[in-house]
């Protein structure tokens, strides 16, 4: 029994601090942030609400200057300050801010926003285990390749949503008569926008797929949809 006694206390820390992160997630955002008010966003997130039916879509412009868009576990979805001043700037459309929206219902829709605090507690479990076995048996280089093979595990998850959230916002947006063009003009953008050097790094290191993999993974559904953008 004492020998599975680190294993058990790693994942007890896990699922304390993922209640931790929950509450800090909520806590932070509800501090940091207001009800957009922008009429013409307004009037295109109206758009992505009649064609699913609702009353509203609740978002919030969540103030730091990063360039992002997410979706809490409660259901809410924001768009940075950062992000909303490229909109405002002209650098990206309003179009092109529905089509973010979308993609973080998207992940509101499919259980992504709350199965990733769950997922990150479940990768704390185990990022904590391989450092201790791990580190027992190759003292030197076992916590590296521990923490190498959970961030590896992070990003394939990670990877599989982004797809998934990508195509339920192209099916809202063609739906809301959007269409698919802003979401794929948007990703083109994206790595300017943001700053990134992503294109030079292996997809697998990434936690989202790579900007011409993402078009082309639309450019395959709206062939399959027989619809243009």
């Amino acid at each position: 029994m004492l020998k599975f006694t680190p294993i058990l206390l790693a994942i007890l820390y896990a699922l304390v601090m993922y209640r931790v992160s929950v509450w800090r997630t909520q806590r932070e955002l509800s501090a940091k942030s207001t009800e957009l008010a922008d009429a013409r966003l307004k009037h295109l997130t109206d758009r992505l609400a009649a064609a699913l039916g609702i009353a509203r879509i609740p978002v919030y412009i969540y103030e730091i200057d990063p360039v992002n868009g997410l979706a809490a576990p409660d259901g809410r979805i924001f768009i940075t300050r950062g992000f909303y001043r490229k909109y405002r700037n002209g650098e990206v459309t309003g179009e092109e801010m529905a089509s973010v929206i979308a993609h973080e219902m998207g992940h509101v829709a499919l259980g992504h926003a709350r199965r990733r605090m769950i997922d990150f507690s479940g990768q704390n479990a185990l990022r904590a285990a391989l450092v201790m076995v791990l580190g027992r048996y190759i003292p030197l280089i076992g916590p590296w390749i521990a923490n190498a093979l959970a961030g590896l595990l992070a990003a394939g998850l990670s990877r599989s949503d982004e797809y998934e959230a990508d195509e339920y916002a192209a099916a809202l947006l063609t739906k809301a008569g959007i269409g698919v063009g802003p979401q794929k003009s948007l990703f083109a953008k994206l790595e300017d926008l943001t700053q990134s050097r992503a294109g030079v790094s292996p997809a697998w290191l990434m936690s989202h797929p790579k900007t011409v993999e993402r078009i082309a993974a639309l450019d395959r559904l709206e062939a399959r949809w027989g619809v243009k953008s």
